[in-house]
Parts: C-alpha cells; sequence; structure tokens
C-alpha cells in the first residue's frame, strides 16, 4: 500500500509521531489551546463591526397560552412546542416563585438539605433617574447567579432590592424634562410643588426598574424593598448625621466647592467630568446662546506699586483677576527675586497685592508668576490658607459676577465678563496678549456646565481616621478585595483621602438634620462662631440647644439648615440601613455584616470606599467580608455606553426584541439635543439596521456571565447574545430527545446505585462528574465565566455531539433502559447546574422530569445544587483515556469524508493498529465508533511488528498516530477526475493564502500547510485510480 509518512492535522487535531493512547491527550490538549486562541482572535474580529456579517432569522414566538393565574404554577401538562421561544419558557414562573416565597430566607427552613451558612448582600440600588441598562443588567446576572446558586447549596439567603433617590442626577433630569415639556423651572413650581412632582416621577420609574428587576429573572426578597428616602431609611440617614456630628467627625465650615452655577449646587468628584482640550475650542455652556472659547492663555500685566515695574502673570480665566489678593512666584525663581516682598497694584479696584513665594508655584507654567485667587481655585486656597491671604468671591452662585467684583461689571455672567475684564486691560495697557493651550476643562456630568470652584460654608465628614481604618481592614486580611489588584487603587485613595462635602444645595433629597440656633432678640453672629445643633426634630434640637448655652427655650430661635446631602452620604449606608438600623432588628443581627459586595468597579472609591468607613465607625463592624468588582460594560465597539451615542440598551430590549423603530422612538422621547438625537440615530441604523432579535432574558444572563468580569471591560455585541440563544435552543431540543426516550412511567434511580456497565455511558457519567467538580470550583472564587464555559462544552460537545448520537442506536436494542437512566441523570443533573445562570429554561425543562426523590424540590429553584460528593463515584478515568483515541479516529474519518465529499455514503473502513492497547480501546467503542464515524462496514486489525499493509487500490489512507492508521474504500463512491479537478483547485488556492500569510507571519500558517499536505496525499490517491482505469482492458 502507498504510504506517505506526513505530519497531517485531522479535524483539528495533530495525529503524527504519537506513541499509543498515552501521548493523545498532550496532542489534544496543545490543540485545544490552538482552538482557543483562534477563538480569541475570531471574537476580536466580530467585536470590530455587531452587524458586519452579521445575518439572523425572525424566529417563530410562540406564546404561553394556558391562562394561568398571576402567582399559580405553570401549566406543564402539555406538549413541549418544538422550538425554544423565551415568551413561552418565561411566562408564569416568576410570580409563582414570589408567592411560594422561594426568594425569602425563611424558606431555608423547608429545605432538607439546609446547612447552617447564610448568605446575605444588597443590590446596588440603581437611581431612579430612569430605567436600567445592560451595566445594571450584568450587575443582576452575576448577582442573582451567585445567590441562586448559594439558595441551592442549602444556605440562608437574603438578598434585598432597592433604589436609590439620587438626588442631584433625578433633580437635574426632572427640571430638564418640566423645562422642554412646560417651558417650567422649579422654582416656577415652588419647593412643594416640585417634590411633588419628583415623587411622581420616582413612582414611574421606580415601577420600571422594579419591573425590568423581575423580568431579568432577580430572585429579590420584595417583601423588604427598600428606598433611600423610604421613613425607615431616612431616619436612618438623620441618625448617622447626628452621631457624626457627635463625635466631631462632621462639622460645617467655609471650603471651597466643586460648584454647578446651573444646577446651583454643589456636586461631588463623581459628578466631575475633566474634558481634554489641546487648544482652543469653543464649547456650549447652559444659559449661554452662543458658544464659549477654551483652550487660551492670556497674559496680562500687574504694575508694581511705584509704577516703574511689572510683573507678567497667565491664566486661563482672566475674569477671576477681580478676585486676586496676591502674586505668587517660586522662591528659588531668580527672574522675581528682586520683587520678593513688594506690591501690586491692582489694574481695577487700585487696591495694593503682596509678592508672596511660594514652593507650589511651577516655575515652567507660563511666565513663571501666578495670579492667587483664593476663592476660585484649590491650589490657590490652599496658598492662601498657608500665607493668611484675604479671600474674595467674584462669581455668584447663578455665575454672575457679585459686588466684591465692582459695580462695572456686578451682574454680569461670568464668560462675558471676561471679555470685558480684557477690554478694560486693553484700555490700561496692562493685556499682554494669548496663545492656545492645552488644559483639562472640569464640566458637571448632569448639566454640561462648566465647574467653578466657589467658596461656601458647607457641611463636611473628616475621613482622616475612618480611611485609615479603611486601609488597615484590607492591609489585615479582614477584607478582602477581588480582583486583588484593586488593593493599589484603594491605597492610592484612601492614603490621601481629604474631607468629603457631604451637603447640596439642592431640593430633592434627605434634608440636613441641622439646625443654626441664635438668640430671640436680633443681634449679629459671625458665620464662622453659629451654633449649629444636629438633631432628628426642631424639639430635639431645641432641647439640646437649651442645656448648651444655659438659656430657656423661648429665648432661642431655631433654622433648619434648607441644604440635602450629599446621594452617596445616605448610599454609604445601604448595606445596615435596609436591615433596619440603627434598630437591633431580627434581620441586622442575623444578616449584617453582609457577606459579599458586588459591583462596578468604578465605585470603589465613591461607594464602596464609604461603606466601609461609615459601616465601621456606626456599628463597629465592617458591612461586608468580601468585594466581588466586575468591570464596565461597553458596545461592541469598545465605546462608553452613553445617550448620545445611542448605544445605551434596555436589557428587556435585548430580551424580547425590538424594530429599529422601536429604538429610534425611545430616542425620540428622551432629553436629547436634535444635535445629539442626530447622531444617535446615526448609530442605532448602523448597528441595528433590522433591529434586535428576541434574544431572551436566559440568553441575555448567560452571555453576560460568560464574559471574564473580573479584568478588562466588556465588550458586549448583541450577536453574542444571539448566539447564546442558539446554545438555549440545544439544551431545548437535547432535552427534550431525553424525555422522548424517557418516555411515560419511567422511574429514575437513584443517583448512587447508577453503575453503569457500557463504556459509553461510563464515558459521558465520568465527564459529567468532571463538570461538577469545575463548575463547583468556578462558582466559589466567583469565576462565573468559568462555570458557563464547562457547562456549554460539556452539553454541546459531549452530551449532544457525542452521546446523544452515539446511545440512538441503544435505544433500540436491549441495553435501552440503562442508556435511559443515564440520558436522564446527564440532563437532570445538566438543569440543576445551569440553573443560576438561566432560572427560566432550567425550571421549564426540569419541571417536566419525573422527580428522583432527592430532596423532594418543588422547584429548581431550591433544589440541592449538584456537588463533587454526588458524583464522586462516577470516576472511570480509563474510558476517558480510551475514548480520546476514539475520537481522534472519529476526526480522521469524518475529515477524510469530508476530503472526498462522501457527503451521503457509508464507505466500508478498517482500522489497522499496530499496539494491542489501542486496538483493546477501539473494540470497546466499536458501535459508537461507526456510529459516530458515519461509516459503512468497520474492521479493526493488529498489525505484528515487522509486516508490511496489502497494497489496496483505490482506498484513501489517514494517520490517527504512528502506530495507527484508517483506510477507507473509495471504489464506486468518487468519480477520481472530478474531485481530482476540485481538490487542484482548492490546493491552489491554499497555496495562495499561505504564501500571504507567510510572507505577513501569521500564525495560522502552520495549519495551512499541514492542511496542503493533507490535500496532496488525497491528490495522490485519486491519481492512483485514475492511473488503475486507465489500465484496465
Amino acid at each position: 500500500m502507498l504510504r506517505l509518512q506526513l505530519a497531517i492535522r485531522c479535524n483539528g487535531v495533530y495525529v503524527c509521531s504519537s506513541r499509543g493512547v498515552s501521548s493523545i491527550k498532550t496532542q489534544i490538549k496543545q490543540e485545544e489551546r490552538k482552538q482557543r486562541r483562534q477563538s480569541l482572535r475570531e471574537e476580536s474580529a466580530t467585536q470590530v463591526s455587531p452587524t458586519k456579517g452579521q445575518r439572523w432569522k425572525e424566529k417563530e414566538v410562540i406564546k404561553y397560552d394556558r391562562g394561568t393565574e398571576q402567582g399559580e404554577k405553570k401549566d406543564i401538562s402539555g406538549p413541549l412546542p418544538p422550538s425554544y421561544s423565551p415568551s413561552y419558557v418565561e411566562a408564569a414562573w416568576y410570580s409563582w416563585w414570589v408567592k411560594q416565597g422561594f426568594f425569602k430566607p425563611e424558606f431555608q427552613r423547608k429545605i432538607p438539605h439546609a446547612t447552617p451558612e447564610i448568605f446575605s448582600l444588597c443590590i446596588p440600588p440603581p437611581n431612579v433617574t430612569g430605567s436600567l441598562h445592560l451595566g445594571h443588567a450584568l450587575t443582576v446576572a452575576i448577582e442573582d447567579s451567585l445567590v441562586r446558586w448559594k439558595r441551592m447549596l442549602g444556605q440562608k439567603v437574603l438578598w434585598v432590592p432597592g433604589s436609590d433617590h439620587a438626588g442631584i442626577a433625578t433633580q437635574a433630569i426632572v427640571e430638564k424634562t418640566l423645562w422642554k415639556e412646560q417651558g417650567l423651572s422649579r422654582h416656577d413650581l415652588g419647593r412643594d410643588v416640585f417634590l411633588e412632582t419628583v415623587w411622581n416621577w420616582k413612582n414611574e420609574k421606580g415601577d420600571t426598574i422594579y419591573h425590568q428587576l423581575k423580568s431579568l429573572g432577580a430572585s429579590l426578597d420584595w417583601d423588604r424593598c427598600c428606598f433611600t428616602m423610604d421613613r425607615n431609611f431616612s431616619r436612618a440617614v438623620a441618625e448617622a448625621f447626628i452621631r457624626l456630628h457627635e463625635d466631631g467627625l462632621l462639622s460645617r465650615r467655609m471650603s471651597l466647592v466643586s460648584w454647578s452655577c446651573a444646577l446651583r449646587s454643589a456636586i461631588s468628584d463623581i459628578e466631575v467630568e475633566s474634558r481634554t482640550l489641546t487648544g482652543k475650542t469653543y464649547l456650549s455652556v447652559p444659559g449661554y446662546q452662543g458658544k464659549v472659547p477654551f483652550g487660551l492663555l492670556f497674559s496680562f500685566a500687574y504694575p508694581t506699586e511705584d509704577g516703574d515695574d511689572e510683573i507678567r502673570v497667565a491664566t486661563t480665566r482672566p475674569e477671576t483677576m477681580l478676585g486676586d489678593t496676591a502674586v505668587a512666584v517660586h522662591p528659588e525663581d531668580l527672574r522675581y527675586q528682586k520683587f520678593h516682598g513688594k506690591k501690586l497694584r491692582h489694574p481695577f479696584s487700585g487696591m495694593l497685592i503682596p509678592v508672596v513665594t511660594h514652593n507650589l508655584v511651577n516655575p515652567e507654567f507660563g511666565t513663571g508668576a501666578v495670579k492667587v485667587t483664593p476663592a476660585h481655585s484649590p491650589v490657590d486656597f490652599e496658598m492662601a490658607q498657608s500665607l493668611g491671604l484675604p479671600m474674595l468671591s467674584v462669581i455668584g452662585e447663578n455665575g454672575a459676577m457679585t459686588e466684591a467684583s465692582g459695580d462695572w461689571i456686578q451682574g454680569v455672567q461670568r464668560f462675558d465678563a471676561r471679555e470685558k475684564v480684557i477690554s478694560g486691560l486693553k484700555e490700561r495697557g496692562l493685556y499682554r496678549g494669548d496663545s492656545e493651550h492645552s488644559m483639562h476643562l472640569p464640566i458637571c456630568s448632569r448639566s454640561g456646565d462648566v465647574i467653578e470652584h466657589l467658596l461656601k460654608s458647607q457641611w463636611f465628614v473628616n475621613c482622616t481616621t475612618m480611611a485609615q481604618k479603611a486601609l488597615e481592614a484590607v492591609d489585615s486580611g479582614c477584607l478582602k478585595l477581588t480582583p486583588s489588584y484593586h488593593q493599589k487603587t484603594w491605597r492610592n485613595w484612601l492614603s490621601n483621602c481629604s474631607d468629603w462635602c457631604v451637603s447640596r444645595q439642592l431640593w430633592w433629597g434627605h434634608q440636613i438634620p441641622a439646625y443654626c440656633v441664635t438668640l430671640a432678640q436680633p443681634y449679629q453672629v459671625d458665620e464662622n462662631e453659629e451654633l449649629w445643633i444636629a438633631a432628628h426634630s426642631e424639639t430635639e434640637a431645641r432641647n439640646k440647644a437649651s442645656v448648651i448655652l444655659g438659656r430657656p427655650d423661648e429665648e432661642l430661635h431655631l433654622r433648619r439648615d434648607e441644604d440635602v446631602l450629599d446621594t452617596w452620604f445616605s448610599s454609604a449606608l445601604f448595606p445596615f440601613a435596609m436591615l433596619g438600623w440603627p434598630n437591633h432588628t431580627k434581620d441586622f443581627q442575623e444578616f449584617y455584616p453582609n457577606s459579599l459586595l458586588e459591583t462596578g468597579s468604578d465605585l470603589l472609591f465613591f461607594w464602596v470606599a464609604r461603606m466601609v468607613m461609615l459601616g465601621e465607625q456606626l456599628t463597629g463592624q465592617l458591612p461586608f467580608r468580601e468585594v466581588f468588582l466586575h468591570s464596565m460594560v461597553r458596545d461592541a465597539h469598545g465605546r462608553k455606553m452613553s445617550k448620545s451615542l445611542g448605544n445605551v440598551l434596555d436589557p428587556l430590549d435585548v430580551m424580547t426584541g425590538i424594530s429599529l423603530e422601536g429604538l429610534q422612538q425611545k430616542l425620540k422621547s428622551g432629553n436629547l439635543d436634535p444635535q445629539e438625537l442626530k447622531m444617535s440615530e446615526a448609530g442605532l441604523l448602523k448597528d441595528y439596521p433590522r433591529g434586535i432579535p428576541e434574544c431572551g432574558t436566559d440568553a441575555l444572563r448567560l452571555a453576560l456571565c460568560s464574559h471574564r468580569v473580573q479584568g478588562d471591560d466588556i465588550n458586549l455585541d448583541v450577536g453574542s447574545v444571539l448566539t447564546v440563544r442558539h446554545f438555549c435552543n440545544k439544551v431545548w431540543n437535547g432535552v427534550k430527545f431525553v424525555l422522548s426516550a424517557l418516555g411515560e412511567g419511567f422511574t429514575p434511580l437513584p443517583m448512587k446505585e447508577l453503575k453503569p456497565h457500557q463504556p459509553m455511558d461510563r464515558w459521558i457519567l465520568n465527564r459529567l462528574r468532571q463538570l461538577t467538580e469545575e463548575c463547583e470550583k468556578e462558582l466559589q472564587s466567583c469565576e462565573l465565566h468559568g462555570a458557563t464555559a464547562a457547562i456549554k462544552a460539556f452539553w454541546v460537545q459531549s452530551f449532544c455531539d457525542i452521546y446523544l448520537e452515539a446511545v440512538k442506536p441503544v435505544l433500540k436494542g436491549p441495553n435501552a433502559s440503562d442508556a435511559c437512566q443515564v440520558l436522564y441523570w446527564c440532563a437532570e443533573h445538566t438543569l440543576r447546574l445551569i440553573a443560576p445562570f438561566t432560572p427560566f429554561l432550567a425550571e421549564e425543562l426540569w419541571q417536566r422530569f419525573p422527580p428522583a426523590n432527592l430532596d423532594g424540590a418543588p422547584s429548581v429553584c431550591v433544589a440541592e445544587y449538584p456537588s463533587p460528593c454526588h458524583t464522586v463515584h462516577w470516576q472511570y478515568p480509563e474510558e476517558e483515556c480510551r475514548f480520546e483515541l476514539v475520537q481522534c479516529v472519529i476526526r480522521v474519518l469524518r475529515n477524510m469524508r469530508s476530503e472526498y465529499n462522501l457527503t451521503k455514503a457509508r464507505p466500508e473502513v478498517h482500522i489497522v493498529c499496530s499496539q494491542e492497547e489501542d486496538l483493546l480501546s477501539l473494540q470497546s467503542f466499536l458501535s459508537p465508533l461507526q456510529t459516530l464515524s458515519l461509516c459503512g462496514p468497520l474492521h479493526l486489525h493488529i498489525l505484528q511488528q515487522g509486516t508490511q499493509h496489502e497494497d489496496l487500490r483505490g482506498w484513501a489512507v489517514g494517520d490517527v498516530t504512528e502506530n495507527c492508521h484508517v483506510h477507507i474504500n473509495l471504489q464506486g463512491l468518487v468519480n477520481p477526475e472530478t474531485e481530482l479537478l476540485k481538490l487542484k483547485t482548492k490546493y491552489l488556492k491554499l497555496q495562495c493564502e499561505l504564501q500571504k500569510k507567510t510572507r505577513h507571519g501569521m500564525e495560522d500558517s502552520e495549519d495551512k500547510s499541514l492542511h496542503l499536505l493533507r490535500i496532496q496525499r488525497s491528490m495522490q490517491t485519486l491519481q492512483l485510480m485514475l492511473e488503475d482505469r486507465s489500465s484496465e482492458p
């Protein structure tokens, strides 16, 4: 026989230079690594454009129409629909779960496999600004998967739902909506009517959010639902403020704050976006008709007191020079040593201001001399405090110039005042020009306004001691951050933690529980000497003040602070306030501290760190023992989700499907300006020209959990969700086959009694055991993507593609009952494994299986999660090892069938082994080998050492290993001339591709070379057949 000792790649597996079964594992592992790399390349390629090459057919939507009452169990007496339809699968189950109390910790008492362990966590409360987006869906998918897993383990689980009032964000969007729809401001309505409007908004959006959470399958305890402005929560907020004030950690003082003139409120750092400008840039600013130029550096001169000399200064904000109280230079800058201690005359006020020296001055910036405006610059404020300089506020809360700036400019808006100041400097001969300048411009994310730094009397929390304790908690291991690389960020932030401004000049929020106390008779009190009392009520405040001042109640006048607290202050109390703190309720005693906090990594400082600080300060305990931080969700192009880009998707639209027109209509109903709307509509048209198909809740959840959420940001392509829906359909069809095979009256054996004898049964159960171990390991380390990948690989590759196909002939024979037991446990077991990720699909299918009396669970939600201890008796490593050779043979045969276009033929096959070990392995799996390789008559031979193969003309040869070869009879099955022509064409095409890839050094050039060798071998076989035909008489 013609033998070509070539290294060939058979269906993705290298099979040369092997020594029996033992060497195949290494080859397979190497190939799997290559396939993973290829998958990553393909995945990144598909993420370039979510629509490029993306094709999907509209699936039939099958509705559940059996009229089940709300809260009643779904009727599953009828047959399963022919194909998977999310609308059908997801109907009715959630309301039944809630009514049965499966999501309540108290249900644990009814579970036979209950354990003493407790698992509690809170959902990061979504803002009631609007609806949930895919970032929220990721949080829900992760948390609900962990919660459902813990509940199925038998632990006592509490997961509390809630929402956040989101003070500044909600007020901003309601004001914007009011102005757009009615042309009214909050001041036109008045405080009481405006707050009533916001409460109506909250009720509407809050209901939408809770509907979305339920649609996502979130197994939350709705009887413990919590809103951050509920009566009990508001009392907890007030109590926290009062305790911090009494402990000396919260006080009122004058300081610089980040201020939005559009909102007329101080804002938190998380609401400040830094926009990088590389030069002169025109930007829209609220309240201005035209655009305002930024990215310029203006220079002007300060004359000396005697007028004989001058100092030039440079600034990006010339209008603030009206509040200058000094000019600063670096003490070692030789250019300005002669000015040390001198006075300069202000060009407009005529006031004399000193030349001061300070190490904060950068000699390389501008002229090396800087104007000092303490009331409008954080750096200048710090400098002024150290040097004792006066502070002059020249820009007011509304962005207009104040009385202190001078009568000639008072009331002029800040950026209009800039032009007047420059004109005034030109008139005085002191203007020295401007130049383009790169800079970082602080922008309010809520209003789009340019941030001002204003000197205001505000409430501040001293974080120094609390931050140190938070640092020690992580360093000592009492608090675990996952992934651990976030510890560096944690240390950087908390090692330099400044005081936290917690007061906001808003109407929507928790009004600060503090009262300014004065005596009844009129008299002036310096603001720095005001007496502020923190109390739950005016009566309580009056009693406290009476004791402190030693005056009777009737002599005291109290005025409550009208400001509200920063949203992050109340949010920081959520882990314990949701449980009833400051009261020592049963929930607080049982479920605090929380077991885990799971949230986005972008909230590490603004929310997580503050929860840790206030939790330990107010309760004496850390609020949770571990923090799991996931990455941000971006669109398929890697862009941040943004309404202005039109790439913010409602999870419901992915789950239920939506047309392009529907997506565009949602945009139009929002608050985008015309230019943003136009850009957003263009983005939708590009990414979703046919809209979004119905993917289903389970597919979305499983797709999100399939990403490695602890690493880089997640670029989510809707196409990947659709792919997971196809997997759900694979589960559906697989279970349908199993149920039909089981038939009526099937009774499963107890798991421990199932001890199969057939090699194929033993192989699949060994795989199931490995899957169970893998899921436990991955879930315990919160590596959800590892668990989902293992489940998908088992179901598709091992169970459906191999075992189900192999067992079909068995189901018609005498061993059918044994095979049915294996089918049952593979399907039922896998449904319980996947239930935390795809609860609706798992419930719909699991309910149709006859109970195995594991624990008599009424729902897969509370059934026992598979444990390695349940499958430990299914250890069959020898079958695993033997079947690896079988798989290699099948790959070679299938590949050869494809190469010779034997799609319908069942050719005769001979397999020749030179090692008895290999022959015995193939003999034990002879029936599945023949079934899976789609062969006709199959013969096994042992080749004694030193003997030669018979020279068989018209037979194709494939090398499985050095010691195992397959021979396919092609005679009468192929037309050598036709097939040879096809292979030559394919060979030339591949040869060209290989030359290109080799020139560019591409990774898969080795694969192309091996493919060429294989085609070359097939061509030689066909050539020999042609020669035989021509030699026939």
